[in-house]
């Protein structure tokens, strides 16, 4: 898929059931490190390898909301909502189910589950279940997330 333009998907636009899958982005340990620095969790598992393979890890390991806000990075890469997106309402049910290892290609599939307007008819929610993947098809992080997306509506009352 060529994301080179925006697609900008509008409440109408979604279609229940369309599933999507974002490029591969492998993680490094200068990755997991910036994520440590930027949260200040330093954790030996996320910054001292030798401590990571103490505990049975083949290296350092990602925090888990490392892997959520992967999971929101790559899918924005798509451009699926790049000038449609009004917020993010949450992320629900996430469950961190394997981890995430520095030299891991993580990847996301995703898929729109529900839909349902708002008091606004110029915005409505759109709710996705998405998996991050690693190279070996196994899920790693597993989240629902609802998102609050321009109408057709937004455009009509942006041009009166």
């Amino acid at each position: 898929m060529d994301t080179s333009a925006p697609i900008n998907l509008r409440y109408e636009d979604i279609a229940l059931g369309a599933e999507f899958e974002t490029a591969a982005h492998t993680v490094t340990e200068a990755d997991i490190a910036v994520f440590a620095d930027v949260t200040r969790d330093h954790h030996p598992l996320h910054v001292d390898g030798a401590y990571a393979r103490s505990r049975g890890f083949p290296a350092v390991i990602g925090h888990g909301l490392f892997g959520l806000s992967l999971m929101e990075g790559l899918k924005s890469e798509l451009k699926l909502y790049e000038e449609t997106s009004v917020a993010s309402l949450g992320w629900d049910e996430v469950k961190f189910k394997g981890p995430i290892v520095a030299g891991d290609s993580l990847r996301v599939r995703f898929r729109f589950v529900e839909k349902r307007p708002t008091k606004n008819p110029a915005r409505g929610i759109v709710v996705e279940t998405l998996d991050l993947l690693n190279q070996r098809d196994e899920v790693v992080t597993a989240a629902r997330h609802i998102s609050l997306i321009l109408t057709r509506q937004a455009d009509a009352t942006a041009a009166n």
